[in-house]
């Protein structure tokens, strides 16, 4: 029998002071991360199956594209079903194929994916995402390449679940949801339909949506986006979930994420019902592609650049 590689291919392991964590050739995925020896993000074994996006990079669109077809610049294009009971397109391509790697130091990694040629996607893209390990945690920045003749859309999220510190199985995790704290400094709700496709938006002044305050997450379920946004000075955004054991940590990103989207599992099979809860900074929410809401636009031979974080403090 011959030596292969763990099911998710080569692991790239980074280090950087109190931080530790593994990227996989699959994906760019982020396999784990932790801080003091405290998972921040829920890990996942090197052969483990992928159940609920646990630490992927969601290009070149997050979330759903409603019955899988959109249209831009005059062309409808149609893509696969991945979403059966909900009749969607979800989460992208990138997830699903082995990174090149470009670049590897002992607190960083660079990896490269070209676009396949998708008939629902046919936009000659090349992406690069890289992971750093810093003092302040850990530093993404992917850069998507259009070096194609014409207008190519495109959107972006990461997806941690966010470690709650309990190591629960099944329904448990719902309470164990409940003892932590979520900020999301957003003022409107994105309000959804049975396929959670958006059909419009709320303010979240007098809702259970408001997260401003940074309550207990006592009012699950969520699977929700909100938007607009309140920003820090430098135009960044941040949201801050505080576990019990006094890990606090925090996940955003630079002037071109425009939403999160949280969801905390609930309901979820137990198997792969993450112990914790999805915190995604989104340079646009569901349907974007049909919408054109916050989509980004790269014209051939230019580029578009995110930068995302995630980070740790004990108190």
């Amino acid at each position: 029998m011959t030596n292969t590689t763990p099911r998710t291919g080569q692991q790239y392991s980074i280090s950087y002071g109190d931080y530790k964590a593994v990227i996989t050739e699959l994906g760019a995925n982020m396999r784990k991360i932790t801080y003091k020896g405290k998972n921040v993000i829920v890990p996942l074994g090197a052969d483990d199956p992928i159940t609920c996006c646990h630490g992927q990079l969601l290009i070149p669109f997050p979330n759903r594209i409603a019955a899988g077809t959109y249209e831009f610049e005059g062309k409808t294009y149609t893509l696969p079903i991945d979403e059966h009971d909900r009749n969607t397109a979800i989460h992208g391509y990138g997830y699903r194929s082995f990174w090149k790697l470009e670049s590897l130091t002992e607190s960083s990694v660079t990896q490269s994916w070209r676009s396949p040629f998708l008939l629902g996607y046919p936009f000659a893209i090349k992406v690069y995402a890289t992971h750093e390990l810093t003092e302040d945690g850990m530093k993404i920045t992917v850069k998507a390449e259009n070096y194609g003749d014409v207008d190519a859309p495109w959107a972006l999220a990461i997806h941690p679940w966010l470690d709650n510190g309990f190591n629960g199985y099944g329904d448990e995790i719902d309470g164990h949801n409940a003892q932590c704290r979520l900020t999301v400094p957003a003022a409107t709700h994105v309000t959804v339909d049975d396929n959670l496709i958006p059909t419009g938006t709320e303010p979240v002044e007098g809702t259970k949506y408001d997260l401003n305050d940074n309550p207990l997450l006592v009012n699950q379920p969520f699977d929700d986006a909100w938007t607009d946004l309140k920003r820090d000075a430098d135009g960044s955004v941040t949201a801050i979930f505080t576990r019990p054991d006094g890990l606090v940590i925090k996940v955003g990103g630079d002037e071109t994420v425009t939403s999160f989207q949280v969801c905390t599992g609930t309901g979820f099979p137990a198997f792969q019902h993450p112990a914790g809860t999805a915190v995604e900074p989104q340079t646009a929410y569901a349907n974007a592609f049909n919408t054109g809401k916050d989509l980004i636009v790269i014209k051939p031979g230019e580029s578009s650049t995110t930068k995302l974080f995630i980070k740790a403090e004990q108190h």
